[in-house]
């Protein structure tokens, strides 16, 4: 994490829209075969801070039903979720068949920012080091199907990014107190990251890395990779017609000054 290598070139705008476009419609397919199925499908996205995983999730679920494919992207605990056991409130996010999650962060909280912000105990986080494996073994025994995404961006790249927060009005939500704590504490992280790569990259439940300097490469690497994990056909929806329109004999439309319209600003 963080060293500097060469970058490619950032892929151009043109040939984004033409991939992204396709790639959609294969998300698609796989929304309906994931239904049809009743599959159960757990994606989990972590990373640095900036380094692009709302992007990727909002392009994942631009034109997905949200009945189907949901975001989980939990708030801080409340003082009654601390006294629970650590992973229930993830669990309680879980599909059921014919549906998708992607954790927008996860309980991988606790061997991140936890750990290096000391907001758990060493006990805490030695227990999560030891159970998370098996917590994600039970999980995919049991049919759930689990992807877990690491997304890497260099110092410089990050730090551009903040910078571009820091400007642009629009962008302000996305720069908390907690992501600039994390620019002061970039190589706590890294060992922090280390360690969770060690007792959770394991042979059924790995991690995958995905390379997130250039945005563009990155959402299009994720989706590629999704949809080339999960084994999915194409299910071809019921004919559908539509039927003609009721008459409108006998009915009487209100007045349109009864109405209250929104103002024609544009």
């Amino acid at each position: 994490m963080g060293e500097e290598l060469d970058r490619p070139v950032k892929l151009k705008r043109k040939v984004y829209d033409k991939e992204v476009d396709r790639l959609h419609v294969e998300l698609v397919k796989l929304q309906q075969y994931v239904k049809a199925q009743g599959l159960c499908v757990v994606v989990v996205f972590e990373g640095r801070d900036a380094a692009g995983k709302g992007g990727v999730i909002k392009t994942i679920t631009q034109d997905l039903n949200p009945r189907v494919c949901r975001i989980a992207a939990l708030p801080a605990p409340s003082d009654r979720e601390r006294t629970q056991w650590y992973f229930q409130r993830y669990v309680e996010q879980l599909p059921a068949g014919g549906e998708i999650v992607l954790f927008d962060r996860s309980w991988y909280n606790r061997a991140g920012v936890e750990r290096v912000m000391g907001f758990c105990t060493e006990a805490e986080y030695e227990e999560f080091l030891r159970t998370c494996p098996v917590l994600e073994e039970m999980l995919i025994r049991s049919g759930i199907i689990l992807l877990k995404y690491w997304f890497s961006v260099s110092d410089d790249e990050q730090e551009r990014r903040f910078q571009a927060r820091l400007t642009d009005p629009a962008k302000h939500w996305k720069l908390s107190p907690m992501d600039l704590e994390s620019r002061s504490r970039w190589v706590d992280y890294s060992r922090a990251k280390d360690v969770m790569f060690a007792h959770t990259d394991t042979e059924q439940s790995p991690w995958w890395v995905v390379e997130a300097d250039d945005k563009r490469r990155a959402r299009l690497n994720t989706i590629t990779h999704l949809l080339s994990s999960i084994p999915y056909e194409y299910v071809a929806p019921a004919p559908l017609a539509l039927p003609p329109r009721q008459s409108e004999e006998g009915y009487e439309r209100p007045p349109l000054e009864s109405q209250r319209f929104v103002p024609e600003v544009f």
